[in-house]
């Protein structure tokens, strides 16, 4: 019997691409491949899985991917409709389904899956809503389907360790956590030009992004909280925006006037406006997604998300969170600081604008109450996001390691479904002014 496994993927995304599709086609080498490679050779995934079918809301966008194989002298790739999905499971046989589409899908594709005991990876954030995961936690218990989410915030050399200091009673018992975010002017705004800014298709960024950050926290701390109040606004995007330039303007003299436009030009964050639809990773356009008859900016009336919030988040052990975030920051990354009730850890990552890292990135600094500082400096890996993907990827397809069975770093549906909720229940906080119970939203007993 053959050890590889048949996985549909759902949703030719950027991410789905980079992150799944390509690894498993085995194309890792750029310049072998064209130039359509993707990662090196630990990357390459072909002798564990296979991709039997992908399933798209763009059928032209699939085309132009399979175009892109037949050049390399690879076979096509069955294509299905969204609305073929139940279909494909029936016909295709899939072992597992790969969830890469927009946010507010997958609780479709997930439930679909475990309807008929299929498996299931899926990326981050697992759905948009609290009650979408608390629908998906209910099917996963009746039935022999599994669901995996690939929250990768946990892999990084620098995050195992703090996992392994916390682990090792460095600090005793976390009391509190705090983490001011940051995401740069150039990140955040891309956001807001994208589907992420309809907070119906991606549960607002306090779900879509927001997610991967409470997800990090909850597994350092090593539990998940009972409670979240926080605050929001729309400080820098959308018709309000202080950066908008005055007047009635077409997209392009907006843009000539703009200074996030202007301060990012050459960073490929805006799409070119050259008649044709947008292109995305590779040179694959969104035909459907994103068609150049209708151009999005940072200051459409239909931005309906916030762009900076603050968070307060009770555990059952005593611990708190704090938690704050800003999209338009002149620094990307992050500050956080865990103190415990023998010691305090803190961190540091983060880079400028251009690439440049902040200074002391990725260096840990542990303090004991009782005793002496001291620095523990992280080597960095190589690989997406810090050199977490490849890991991810082993432990999903190959099967965890012995270090990712130790620290947990494979996160569980239960996991994923409070980072969901907890940026669902901000969300609801921010509106109501209330704090919000997160076993009341997922139905947990």
């Amino acid at each position: 019997m053959s050890s590889i496994r048949r996985y549909a993927v759902c949703g030719l995304s950027a991410r789905g691409l980079a992150s799944f599709v390509l690894p498993i086609l085995g194309l890792t080498d750029r310049t072998a491949d064209g130039g359509f490679g993707y990662g090196s050779d630990e990357d390459d995934l072909s002798g564990y899985a296979e991709v039997v079918a992908i399933i798209d809301t763009d059928a032209d966008r699939v085309a132009e991917f399979n175009q892109a194989l037949q050049r390399l002298g690879r076979a096509p790739i069955p294509f299905f409709a969204q609305t073929q999905y139940d279909e494909m499971l029936a016909t295709v046989g899939p072992d597992a389904v790969i969830v890469t589409s927009p946010d507010h899908t997958h609780e479709q594709y997930i439930l679909g899956a475990l309807r008929n005991d299929v498996d299931v990876i899926t990326e981050k954030p697992m759905v948009s809503t609290a009650a979408a995961a608390r629908a998906v936690l209910a099917a996963e218990r009746k039935s022999a389907g599994t669901v995996q989410v690939s929250h990768n915030f946990r892999y990084p050399a620098a995050h195992r360790e703090v996992k392994r200091l916390i682990l090792a009673g460095t600090i005793g018992r976390a009391t509190r956590v705090v983490m001011d975010y940051h995401v740069d002017l150039r990140h955040g705004a891309s956001y807001f030009l994208r589907w992420n800014r309809r907070r119906e298709l991606s549960g607002g960024l306090q779900v879509h992004k927001s997610s991967h950050h409470f997800d990090l926290l909850n597994w350092w701390i090593g539990s998940t909280p009972e409670e979240i109040f926080g605050y929001g606004a729309s400080n820098y995007y959308g018709p309000s925006s202080p950066h908008r330039p005055a007047g009635e303007l077409s997209v392009d003299e907006l843009r000539s006037k703009d200074p996030y436009f202007l301060a990012q030009q050459a960073s490929g964050v805006f799409p070119t406006d050259d008649g044709t639809a947008r292109a995305g990773l590779f040179g694959l356009h969104y035909p459907e997604q994103y068609p150049a008859s209708q151009p999005l900016y940072l200051y459409d009336a239909e931005i309906d998300i916030e762009d900076t919030y603050s968070a307060i988040a009770r555990y059952p052990s005593g611990a708190n969170l704090t938690y704050s975030v800003d999209f338009s920051s002149t620094w990307e990354g992050y500050r956080v600081s865990i103190g415990g009730t023998h010691g305090s850890i803190e961190l540091r990552h983060g880079r400028t604008v251009d690439g440049t890292p902040l200074p002391d990135s990725d260096q840990i600094t542990v303090a004991e109450l009782f005793g002496p500082s001291r620095v523990v400096e992280v080597i960095a890996e190589t690989g997406g996001h810090g050199g977490a993907d490849p890991l991810m990827r082993h432990d999903l397809f190959a099967g965890p390691t012995p270090e990712s069975i130790e620290l947990g770093l494979m996160a569980t549906s239960t996991e994923a479904a409070y980072a969901v909720a907890m940026g669902d229940g901000l969300t609801r906080s921010i509106a109501t002014h209330q704090p919000v119970n997160l076993r009341d939203l997922l139905a947990l007993e």
